[in-house]
């Protein structure tokens, strides 16, 4: 059963984590009637979250009881962006709606309306249900770019598949390399299986990044580095393994596509060299490229950070070849992991109504959302203007780059938005109608992780309050007033659960009713590509085909200057350059206690956070004539904010890491930290460059 009572007669439900994050953890939840709950716990059973799940989430009773919760349908009664509103009920939210699509549609076609979603709820039902609409009516399609346009091409490139080494097997590990990650902030789990290793076996933790983070502050090895150099260092870390004797060429031989082009593509990418570009010592670089070599449990836990940038994708690449020089692969506890995402396989026919006949409307890049809405033409592939939205659990007014476009689109009186959402974000100030959200413990939903192997279900576990409702709800009552026709539409969520369950050839729902969570994981030959990697020729690829990739990996196809990216992994110096007018580097790197502009309205989390902050070298500041607390400024091609500047000697002068999404209104103008990010489309299938930013700073 998914609720039991525990030794101080309290009952205690089973749920799992609806949040971005790899982790997706097994919880436990107090109940405390049908309305409220008490405390958050990790699993215990669940052998990868292990009883641990990160500081956010145990106090998410201040999330879902925020007296700030949105409770109510409301309609907009002052200028845009001014977050006025009067009540109405939910008939008269969603007629107005409806009629509000249906006249876009009128007018100039069904592409005019664009649903647009992402990762508020990473549960499938009440997060992919909403391209039912979207595919049934043929509006404009949505490729998601925030996260892992640019990682997941990168991985392809290399794997062929999208899988890797069972984060469980860390605990095996000699060394564990956490590269351009923070899991202190953003995947603490894997910092349990890190523990284990270090207990048991007296492995060791290294740390590559661009700052000293919280998982940096933990490592044995650390290699700090410029923002976007992170295929140098890997080239010249693969160069002293050939050099010295330490790569596996029984291995290379048999498993990989080109390893002496790729010995000879190497000859020249020396520590040295590695080291004018990302600034790590040379004697650091060779001392690590040995401690790999000569450590065969080597795994290979490969961020997302670092793909975050106009080079991430070759980034990416160039990292994962480093274990199969080695033969890591061959090892339990040795290897990669990026993503689990291509092991689950999710028939979501149903789910999605991917079998609705008639035409799809086109597919835009919802990092251009800015562009989009302004009327970018190349944005709009000669379709007509998006007239109407449909914004589902999603802030882009906060989290989407070029925040000033995404502000003067939103801003257009001939826009009719419709947001559905938990809270009154910056995005909801600029509906015409807004409509109240459940959380993830007030509906049923089906989750994956892709930091581990367990397919989860998340039951209803209390009521929502006021008039919150399911997305499903929405998408249903909406359906029936755009005459949208589909079977999808006549299912509750748990039959939406278990018929996917079923198309999928996975457990059926009753079991999950039973225990929570399975483990679907593959078996050790699989995970570790011991039958062979995920291309044709079975082989991994040194010489990257970056259109296979693209296409492997995108709804949208190739974008960006891909002819400019290396065929062999290297360094790619895409990225933002740094220069008189923009001497330095920002990157927005993800805070503890926020995610993303989740968490950000909890009082806890903003007291733990403080206020919007810039990390600045100390003998940067003071070149600048700036004191550690001062008030700056910041500009970058885009635009410029205000913050307050913190001294901080874990990192390379030049560099500047901003921590969390705060809220706009956090900054003086309201002008929030995208206002610095851009949206142009890197290579070769686009994607988010959060954290590759040339910027100014100055004392404000």
């Amino acid at each position: 059963m998914n609720i039991h009572t525990d030794k101080s007669n309290i009952k205690i439900g089973r749920s799992v984590c609806p949040h971005d994050c790899p982790s997706t953890c097994a919880l436990e939840v107090e109940v405390l009637d049908d309305n409220t709950i008490g405390r958050v716990r990790g699993a215990k059973a669940q052998p990868y979250t292990a009883g641990v799940i990160c500081e956010k989430v145990a106090r998410y009773a201040e999330r879902i009881h925020h007296p700030d919760r949105l409770l109510y349908p409301m309609k907009r009664v002052g200028p845009k962006g001014s977050g006025q509103f009067e009540r109405i009920s939910w008939n008269e939210a969603l007629d107005l709606t409806a009629a509000a699509f249906l006249k876009a549609e009128a007018e100039h076609g069904p592409e005019s309306v664009w649903p647009y979603y992402y990762a508020g709820t990473m549960g499938y039902v009440m997060r992919d249900g909403i391209e039912r609409l979207t595919n049934v009516k043929g509006y404009s399609q949505m490729y998601g770019t925030v996260c892992v346009a640019l990682s997941f091409p990168g991985y392809l490139a290399g794997a062929g598949r999208l899988s890797g080494a069972d984060s469980r097997e860390m605990q095996k590990s000699d060394l564990i390399v956490v590269w351009g990650g923070n899991p202190v902030n953003t995947q603490v789990n894997v910092m349990t299986h890190v523990g284990i290793a270090r207990k048991t076996r007296g492995a060791k933790l290294a740390c590559i990044d661009i700052y000293e983070t919280g998982t940096m502050k933990q490592a044995d090895i650390k290699l700090l580095i410029k923002p976007g150099t992170d295929g140098a260092l890997a080239a010249a870390i693969m160069h002293v393994l050939f050099r010295d004797g330490l790569a596996n060429w029984d291995y290379l031989n048999k498993y990989s596509d080109d390893p002496k082009g790729l010995e000879a593509h190497l000859a020249d990418k020396t520590p040295e060299w590695a080291s004018s570009i990302c600034g790590c010592p040379v004697e650091a670089i060779t001392e690590f490229a040995h401690l790999i070599g000569k450590t065969p449990r080597s795994y290979f836990r490969l961020g997302y950070g670092f793909t975050r940038s106009r080079n991430g994708a070759a980034s990416m690449h160039a990292v994962n070849c480093i274990p199969v020089v080695t033969g890591a692969w061959l090892h339990e506890g040795g290897g990669a992991l990026h993503s689990n995402s291509g092991i689950w396989k999710l028939n979501k026919n149903v789910i999605e109504a991917r079998d609705a006949p008639g035409k799809r409307g086109r597919v835009m890049d919802q990092g251009r959302i800015g562009e989009v809405l302004c009327g970018n033409a190349q944005d709009l592939q000669g379709g007509p203007p998006v007239k109407a939205l449909l914004i589902q659990n999603t802030n882009p007014v906060s989290i989407a780059p070029d925040q000033s476009r995404v502000k003067e689109g939103f801003a257009r009186e001939d826009l009719f938005t419709c947001v559905h959402e938990q809270f009154i974000t910056e995005t909801a100030k600029y509906a015409d109608v807004l409509m109240p959200a459940t959380m993830f413990l007030e509906h049923d939903d089906l989750y994956t992780g892709s930091g581990h192997t367990h397919l989860s279900v998340g039951p209803k576990l209390v009521n929502a309050p006021g008039e919150c409702r399911t997305n499903d709800f929405v998408h249903k009552e909406l359906a029936k007033r755009l005459g949208a026709e589909h079977a999808s539409f006549h299912k509750e969520p748990r039959e939406l659960i278990d018929e996917t369950l079923r198309l999928s050839s996975h457990p059926r729902l009753d079991r999950f009713d039973a225990e929570a969570w399975i483990d679907v994981g593959p078996d050790f030959d699989t995970a570790h590509f011991i039958n062979g990697f995920g291309h044709e020729d079975k082989k991994f690829h040194f010489r990257a085909d970056w259109k296979a990739a693209a296409k492997a990996a995108s709804k949208i196809g190739v974008l960006g200057p891909i002819a400019d990216m290396p065929e062999w992994p290297g360094y790619y110096p895409a990225h933002e350059q740094a220069d008189e007018i923009y001497p330095f580097r920002l990157a927005t790197s993800p805070a503890r206690t926020f995610l993303n502009s989740t968490f950000n309205e909890t009082p806890s989390s903003r007291k733990r956070e403080g206020r919007p902050t810039v990390f600045v070298h100390p003998e940067d500041l003071a070149a600048l004539g700036v004191a550690d607390g001062d008030k700056v400024k910041l500009g970058s091609r885009r635009g410029q904010v205000t913050l307050h500047a913190k001294a901080f000697e874990g990192l390379q002068r030049g560099v500047l890491i901003a921590e969390g999404v705060w809220h706009n209104d956090a900054y003086e103008d309201g002008k929030g930290i995208n206002t610095l990010t851009g949206s142009d489309q890197p290579a070769p299938a686009g994607g988010g460059t959060y954290h590759d930013n040339a910027v100014w700073m100055k004392a404000a």
